[in-house]
């Protein structure tokens, strides 16, 4: 293809995408005035746009690709099953596929956590999660039990449950009137500490307020559900040592269930499988999306104990069945995508690797620890938010208006790298295939874009 083909190309699906689609998460006024990256295709850690230029893939495709793109082993599980078969429901009937996915997925959850519910993403995930939850106390006999309690700043997904759960002021405001009501507690955004504490000296006060909570209503609420580790869409707010324990613990205290939303922090993104690992804790109910399939097709599983299992069982005129499916649960397609993924963990020694790239990008990052627009660098493995302030003594924010975090995003591509700005807070959080020079380059482009639009705010 010639130059001039190419430009007549990329222009032409520029115009018909002006024309036809709806982005997510997008201010459309704004994106019909630009002109947009146009992916065509990618090269294990690139993606490639319509007018050949290369980018790192610094948020693996929104958090969700994990070893790269178009990976031999998982091209080749995915060319395999379609000889066999590309969907089938499992509804009524089993599959091979699903039944595999299930196998090895439980090969790496925590222990303690038996039984697979598939669905396609991370927010039809958590609504199962909060029906199961639910569900599980009305057949227990446990029928005061019907609220739900989540941190601010929490996001689960966009469905009406999920967004319930939610605690983005941002994003879920405007649906106020759809939701039903949800207990929220302080978050532990330790930079900007809602209750004006500090660490060590505040002993975790956000937890006592967690605990007022449950104190006040306890035998009324169903489940606790949060992210563990990292609270991702607020900004990458990580929480301290210790705090999902402290979860776990009240949560058996007051006789709820803990659900630990894994959709972005599971598939190796913290520097384990799974983010609840560096507490030892197996929560009630689990969710992962995102990672499962390698960033390859949608697929969604909410994991459970035997537990919470065993309450459903019962003869057919008992209705203790769950009354829940998707057309798509269980797809064989992503089963085998899924399986392929979590195969390369065990053969590449991919969560052994993690320390050593985790520890190289937070060295490669000093320098941004060190800006003086840079109130703070939070970073868990392999996920990074920075936040820019306008004063660092102060910790003054930009204004929202100045779109500082979206700058330097927009920056960083013309340096040939896809960040993602939530705010102020500039996210990185690449595929975990990224070389140790990779994430030094990637790491070096964000500096050096914070450097030249703070230089111009």
């Amino acid at each position: 293809m010639t130059d001039a083909e190419r430009r007549a190309r990329h222009h032409r699906l520029v115009e018909a995408d002006h024309r036809h689609l709806w982005h997510p998460f997008t201010q459309m006024q704004d994106w019909l005035a630009e002109e947009p990256i146009v992916v065509d295709a990618a090269d294990g850690v690139y993606l490639v746009d319509t007018l050949g230029n290369r980018y790192l893939d610094g948020v693996s495709s929104l958090w969700c690709n994990v070893h790269g793109h178009r990976v031999p082993e998982i091209d080749a599980a995915v060319k395999h099953q379609l000889t066999r078969v590309a969907h089938t429901t499992l509804l009524g009937l089993a599959s091979t596929a699903s039944i595999e996915c299930a196998e090895e997925l439980l090969r790496w959850t925590p222990k303690g956590l038996t039984r697979v519910f598939f669905s396609d993403a991370g927010a039809t995930a958590v609504e199962i999660a909060l029906k199961i939850a639910f569900q599980h106390h009305q057949l227990r006999g446990d029928e005061a039990r019907t609220q739900f309690v989540a941190l601010r700043g929490a996001y689960h997904g966009d469905t009406i449950g999920a967004v319930s759960l939610g605690g983005v002021e941002l994003f879920h405001r405007i649906f106020k009137p759809l939701l039903f009501e949800v207990h929220h507690a302080p978050q532990p955004y330790c930079y900007r500490c809602p209750l004006g504490k500090s660490l060590p000296e505040c002993d975790l006060a956000c937890v006592g307020e967690l605990e007022r909570i449950f104190e006040a209503h306890g035998k009324k609420i169903a489940a606790l559900v949060l992210e563990p580790v990292v609270q991702g869409a607020d900004g990458m707010i990580t929480q301290p040592p210790g705090y999902v324990r402290r979860m776990r613990e009240l949560c058996d205290r007051y006789g709820a269930l803990l659900v630990c939303d894994e959709v972005a922090t599971g598939f190796g993104r913290t520097g384990k499988m799974f983010a609840v690992e560096h507490d030892g804790v197996v929560p009630d109910l689990m969710t992962v999306a995102k990672g499962i399939s390698g960033g390859y097709l949608p697929l969604a599983a909410t994991l459970a104990t035997e537990r919470v299992f065993e309450s459903f069982l019962g003869p057919f005129e008992s209705q203790r069945t769950f009354f829940h499916g998707h057309t798509y649960t269980g797809n064989p397609l992503a089963c085998a995508a899924a399986v392929a993924s979590m195969r390369l963990f065990r053969d590449k020694g991919i969560v052994e690797s993690l320390p050593g790239k985790g520890a190289a990008l937070g060295r490669a990052l000093e320098p941004a620890r060190a800006h003086a627009h840079v109130g703070e660098v939070r970073q868990r493995g392999l996920m990074v938010g920075i936040e820019l302030v306008r004063d660092r003594a102060t910790r003054e924010e930009y204004a929202a208006g100045l779109r500082a975090g979206h700058r330097v995003c927009m920056a960083a591509r013309k340096m040939g790298a896809i960040l993602r700005p939530l705010g102020n807070v500039v996210v990185l959080m690449p595929p975990l295939g990224m070389t140790e020079p990779q994430l030094a380059e990637l790491a070096g482009i964000a500096v050096a874009c914070i450097d030249e639009v703070t230089a111009a705010l």
